[in-house]
């Protein structure tokens, strides 16, 4: 959790006297976009279109020099780097577009946070930048704005007509990226929803003959199995029941099969909001028993140790290394060929089954939160002072029509091939050089801000496959399908929520004392739980609760 207290007061003193001259004087244009199309749809891959004359971008004159646009966004894939510097999109979008692209793959939460807020004390952002954060996008896009760091776009999105029609045709989106009543962020579609679920080693449950688990308790049983009863055959005390890092609040997603089982997933309580009982999940005596429950886990040492302080990386490494036998994971993380390939090549007679939610003592067995997230670029004051708008309108237009299939998916005939619908194919591709390879994660590192998730786009970057002893991978039906068909409380609403003005102090006193509690650093009695929800009080957790039940009801979302 950044301390954005420190932060705000760094930039106040630095940014003095340049604040006035990052004005924002822009005149608010029309935002309406198209209606938002099903992203489940089986269209084709999409065709590069002709921009109306009316909002045709010029390109530039040919004896121009091109522009430097400086981009910093999330990798694709975080374990791969970024493109090599002969990377052919750069010779494109210079000789096309007139741009010098200079893409920077910043690291994903807090260590990507401290990045950017970095570059924005100094006042040195990039032109061109995803937002991210810890706790919530939208707040860090929000602090920028009113420190009068980045540009309104609602002029760009005349400048780039295809991409507007296909990547910002969500109004709400677009309001989520708003202040003032002008937008601020460019936000992409959001990415495949309800796509992480509960999996376990099907090989350690038939090595041990034990039944995959419906329960918290059963679940316990297999995790102690798991840890303790050498599940892989090898003579070695090298194996943990459950893989866990930390993402989200208190101790985060990875354990939503253990809150989910008593109806408090995430930090608000959207389960039965509707009647009433919005608010901190907290406050839900149910999530005393969850904490119970997760404090059996980790005092039977059935949980990887290191969990607290792993980052998703290392996560990844240690199941790839087989030391874990039960996970939350995203499903293309664990299924995806260049993903599974290296447990494959270390464990190829062993398989992952995905689990449905467990039922808790009460019935409840909700899956997770489905926040429907997305990510936001946002343009610089600086940029936009430096008159690189139309030129950052003219990269982007260009990434979701003529550079789509360069940017998702590499060189046509070398990387892929299309068949004769127009779908993504790997007929006739070097294995090596396909764009699904390990070889090829770094030049496809942005793909991410080309694609939008129609059903031909997400099958060809999850196709089929066999691993190394003949069986068939199947991404999407045997794991996002079944991910996708559990109990999901709709979450979206959690994006309007304004975060407390205290939210560093009041972030971090929630997280430590709900891991203090999780680690047995702090006994957990009814006496010590009510002390830590007063002191959630003494920081404003009442007002923080009133406030965000007064959004979500002005904004129709709740009754």
């Amino acid at each position: 959790m950044k301390k954005w207290t420190t932060l705000l007061l760094v930039l106040l003193i630095a940014l003095t006297s340049i604040l006035s001259a990052c004005g924002t004087s822009n005149e608010p244009a029309d935002t309406t976009a198209a209606e938002p199309t099903a992203m489940t749809e089986p269209t084709a891959a999409p065709e590069a279109a002709a921009a109306p004359e009316a909002t045709e971008v010029p390109e530039p004159a040919a004896a121009a020099e091109p522009v430097d646009i400086s981009m910093w966004a999330l990798a694709s894939v975080t374990e791969a780097g970024p493109p090599a510097d002969d990377w052919i999109a750069y010779d494109r979008i210079r000789d096309e577009l007139g741009i010098n692209l200079h893409y920077t793959i910043i690291p994903p939460q807090g260590d990507g946070e401290t990045k950017l807020n970095a570059a924005a004390a100094a006042n040195d952002l990039p032109d061109l930048f995803m937002i991210v954060s810890t706790t919530n996008d939208r707040d860090n896009l929000r602090t920028y704005h009113d420190l009068g760091l980045i540009a309104p776009v609602d002029d760009m999105f005349a400048m780039m007509p295809e991409r507007t029609k296909t990547h910002y045709n969500n109004p709400v989106l677009i309001d989520l990226d708003s202040f003032d009543g002008q937008a601020y962020g460019l936000p992409n579609p959001p990415g495949i929803t309800n796509r992480e679920g509960l999996v376990i080693r099907q090989d350690w449950l038939d090595n041990l003959g034990l039944e995959a688990p419906t329960t918290p308790a059963e679940l316990l049983e297999v995790a102690k199995a798991f840890t303790f009863n050498d599940p892989d055959g090898n003579g070695q005390d090298d194996t943990y029941g459950i893989g866990a890092f930390i993402e989200g609040s208190g101790v985060g997603r990875r354990f939503n099969p253990i809150f989910g089982a008593y109806g408090v997933v995430d930090l608000w309580n959207f389960v039965d909001a509707a009647d009433g009982n919005f608010g901190l999940n907290v406050r839900d005596p149910q999530y005393y028993e969850a904490m119970k429950t997760m404090i059996e886990f980790t005092d039977a040492g059935v949980i990887d140790p290191d969990w607290p302080t792993l980052t998703k990386d290392e996560f990844r490494a240690r199941w790839k290394q087989g030391r874990t036998g039960i996970m939350w994971e995203d499903f293309a993380a664990l299924t995806n060929k260049s993903n599974y390939t290296p447990f494959d090549d270390n464990f190829p007679d062993a398989s992952w089954t995905p689990l449905p939610a467990l039922t808790g003592p009460g019935g409840e067995h909700v899956y997770g939160l489905n926040e429907a997230n997305f990510s936001t670029y946002a343009v610089s004051q600086k940029a936009a002072d430096e008159g690189k708008k139309e030129a950052i309108a003219r990269l982007l237009e260009w990434m979701a029509t003529d550079g789509y299939y360069l940017i998702g998916f590499g060189e046509e005939g070398v990387n892929f091939n299309l068949d004769e619908d127009g779908y993504i194919t790997l007929d006739g591709i070097d294995p090596d050089l396909a764009f699904n390879s390990p070889a090829m994660q770094p030049p496809t590192q942005l793909r991410g801000t080309a694609f939008y998730n129609t059903l031909a786009e997400i099958s060809a970057r999850y196709p089929n496959y066999e691993t190394n002893n003949g069986r068939e991978m199947t991404p999407i039906k045997t794991y996002l399908e079944f991910f996708q068909s559990q109990q999901w409380i709709e979450g979206f609403a959690k994006k309007l929520i304004p975060p407390p003005e205290n939210a560093a102090d009041f972030y971090r006193y929630y997280d430590e004392g709900i891991l203090q509690f999780a680690l047995g650093q702090k006994e957990l009695t009814p006496e010590s739980w009510a002390e830590y929800l007063a002191g959630l009080d003494s920081l404003g957790a009442v007002q923080f609760e009133e406030g965000a039940r007064q959004t979500l009801t002005d904004a129709g979302l709740l009754p």
